[in-house]
């Protein structure tokens, strides 16, 4: 088993890269992959800062020596679309949307659910569906641009929105946004997380994307890749049980 989605203390995470390495050794992996997220100047309260992701390039780059006969160790990074290029030759990257950009404001969409129902009120008259709108347009785009190896968890602009707090999922709009994006980078045949973070972390009880999100990537001949958006050592595959199916 293998998981690619994995941060540490060189950004929002409470391990170090080497009690992560440790944990996933002890739990019988094959694989481990380091994936920094990357620096966003407007924002810095999650992300590597330039002078840490040097340490971080090198630091797991030391680990993947250290332990070779053990475990294969990546060194990957979490790009957002609107961060700088990757200043290091990593392994691989996972493409992901953290931001709407409104004008010259960059707005998370997975904060809070009162930082997302307030930018929501604020620049999109309280309409949840535009919002969706603007994002999935975005993670086209930033498909398009990047190319990835992996998207990152595709409708995390449904992170709060369980049980359908704020929108329905079904809405014509929002399926309709959703299929548009699929569509649009379906081609470039790169595989789409199945992300346990936000199960792991209380916020949804399903993963990212949503059941139906999945079943219409599949019917487009899409593939997945499983991923625990791990911020922790404990939660290193999360779930992965539940849904190795989906990648056989």
């Amino acid at each position: 088993m293998k998981d690619l989605h994995v941060h540490t203390t060189y950004c929002d995470g409470i391990n170090t890269p080497e009690e992560i390495v440790l944990a996933a050794i002890d739990k019988g992996l094959s694989e481990l992959g380091f994936s920094g997220h990357s620096y966003t100047p407007f924002d810095t309260n999650y992300c590597m800062s330039p002078e840490s992701e040097a340490l971080y390039f090198k630091e797991i780059n030391f680990l993947k020596d250290k332990y070779k006969d053990k475990i294969k160790i990546l060194c990957g990074i979490e790009q957002d679309y609107y961060s700088p290029p990757p200043a290091y030759p990593y392994d691989y990257m996972i493409g992901s949307v953290h931001y709407i950009k409104c004008g010259k404001e960059f707005f998370p969409v997975d904060l809070s659910e009162e930082a997302f129902c307030g930018f929501t009120a604020k620049h999109f008259n309280g309409d949840f569906y535009a919002v969706s709108e603007k994002y999935f347009e975005t993670i086209a785009e930033m498909v398009k641009k990047m190319k990835p190896d992996i998207i990152g968890h595709f409708d995390i602009v449904a992170k709060f929105n369980e049980g359908n707090k704020f929108f329905c999922e079904n809405n014509a709009r929002y399926v309709t946004a959703y299929r548009k994006a699929i569509d649009d980078i379906i081609s470039y045949d790169l595989p789409f997380e199945i992300n346990t973070g936000a199960v792991s972390r209380g916020y949804r009880s399903v993963p990212y994307p949503s059941s139906e999100i999945t079943e219409y990537i599949k019917s487009r001949g899409g593939r997945f890749v499983l991923s625990s958006d791990s911020h922790s050592k404990d939660t290193l595959c999360f779930d992965f049980e539940k849904y190795i199916h989906l990648i056989k």
